[in-house]
């Protein structure tokens, strides 16, 4: 039997969400999800959206009263999603380093200090997918994570306007990427949020995933990215298909920021 995990879930501990962390627990489980990793949007930069939202104590004290809760019936582990972590490292580092993460995504959600739909609208000549990717290099050189956030984000708000990217025009900038991450141990997530929207794709899509696969990449996890509790757990079956005809025998599990592999049956 296949072990149901979702590595990325928001709750009212992000901006954007209002899911309250004890409805999503109960959801994830009656939607047979057996692992959850809560990963709130956090970020040091001032001008940033998720900026002085989170208020750790309340986020740590929920995160053991679930745990205390559901023991037995559901895993849950302590995770965060990180707004441009390659930027103020110094800052991130100071406020991060006393908490006892098990897992760290890195996202790209900001770009020339604005948001990703505000440059892309403010800049209309540009390439925008190589401004974003080229960003993302930088993120993966750089920044003390574990797995890289829905890898090809910038398509959710230029797909409906510019189309999706060339995949070959991009290559060999998405290949250094990924053997860079590849080199740092960072892995890819398979992000289910496209696929309940009108975009009908995971982020990254397959091209991405074989070209990881291709040139030794191996950590992988999948998140919902679910903002509510409904969609707790939402798309893991299809990630898991996505992965194996991608090539991929096992997804990932993290405790403590190690990595422990789970087979795909």
């Amino acid at each position: 039997m296949q072990y149901y995990t979702d590595y990325h879930h928001h709750s009212n501990h992000s901006f954007d969400s209002k899911a309250d962390m004890e409805e999503i627990c109960r959801k994830a489980i009656a939607n047979g999800v057996q692992e959850i990793c809560f990963t709130e949007h956090f970020s040091v930069n001032p001008n940033a959206p998720t900026y002085g939202h989170m208020v750790w104590d309340k986020y740590l004290s929920d995160i053991n009263r679930c745990r205390n809760t559901f023991k037995g019936k559901l895993k849950i582990k302590l995770g965060i999603e990180l707004c441009e972590p390659h930027q103020m490292m110094d800052s991130y580092h100071k406020e991060l380093s006393p908490i006892p993460f098990d897992f760290i995504l890195g996202s790209v959600h900001n770009l020339g200090g604005t948001t990703l739909r505000k440059y892309m609208n403010a800049h209309p000549d540009r390439d925008i997918y190589e401004d974003y990717f080229l960003e993302l290099k930088k993120m993966v050189t750089k920044a003390d994570m574990d797995i890289i956030a829905h890898f090809d984000l910038m398509k959710r708000y230029a797909f409906s306007t510019k189309g999706l990217y060339d995949f070959t025009k991009h290559k060999d900038l998405i290949a250094e990427i990924l053997t860079i991450a590849i080199n740092r141990e960072i892995g890819l997530e398979i992000n289910t949020s496209g696929l309940r929207t009108s975009l009908g794709l995971s982020m990254p899509y397959d091209d991405i995933l074989r070209l990881y696969k291709d040139l030794g990449g191996q950590l992988l996890t999948i998140g919902s990215d679910s903002h509510h509790a409904e969609t707790a757990g939402a798309g893991f079956k299809d990630g898991i298909e996505l992965a194996k005809a991608c090539g991929f025998t096992h997804i990932y599990t993290y405790d403590l920021r190690q990595h422990t592999a789970v087979k795909i049956v």
